[in-house]
């Protein structure tokens, strides 16, 4: 039995979610949000208490039970609070700036980045520190993921673009004139 699954989500105030067929809406301050839910699963609104259930018995249905029910959270979430994430540059040279929404990033190539916002995600610049921020936690993180990759922390020095609080192992470099 999924212990994920079976507790219920409380709607904030001016927080909606409606399902038509197969579909939950999730409506709040900050947008809207829609997610398909799978024929096995079932979603119940009553007092501003989302339930979710299991419609039929089958073990993708008990797998399936806990990840709707953290997915509608999520966009509950979302739409009331919002997400965000935070990335770190750390090298010299590295810089970022704000171009309208777009994000311009000077990460140690011959040539900037430029990275245009997504719908629905802003970006945010202060000194070495980038906030990608939305409604929605998997394209937030996406979103994240796509800019660390631009220049992944290297190991020997530790330059590149990382997530606030990341811990980058370190190697030790050559060491010359060891076995002289």
């Amino acid at each position: 039995m999924s212990r994920i699954g079976a507790q219920p989500i409380t709607l904030p105030d001016g927080v909606t979610l409606t399902m038509v067929e197969d579909v939950a809406t999730v409506v709040g301050p900050k947008g809207e949000l829609t997610q398909p839910i799978h024929h096995s699963i079932g979603v119940a609104v009553a007092d501003g208490v989302v339930t979710v259930s299991i419609k039929k018995q089958s073990k993708q249905s008990a797998a399936l039970w806990g990840t709707m029910r953290s997915l509608l959270n999520n966009m509950v979430m979302g739409v009331s609070e919002g997400w965000e994430k935070k990335l770190e540059l750390q090298g010299v040279g590295y810089r970022a700036a704000l171009k309208g929404s777009d994000l311009e990033l000077k990460l140690g190539y011959s040539h900037s980045i430029d990275v245009p916002a997504p719908e629905n995600i802003t970006f945010e610049v202060a000194k070495e520190i980038i906030t990608v921020s939305g409604i929605d936690r998997k394209q937030v993180g996406e979103v994240a993921a796509q800019i660390r990759a631009l220049r992944k922390p290297e190991p020997y020095k530790g330059k590149g673009v990382r997530y606030l609080g990341e811990h980058v192992r370190r190697k030790v470099g050559k060491v010359v004139g060891a076995n002289e």
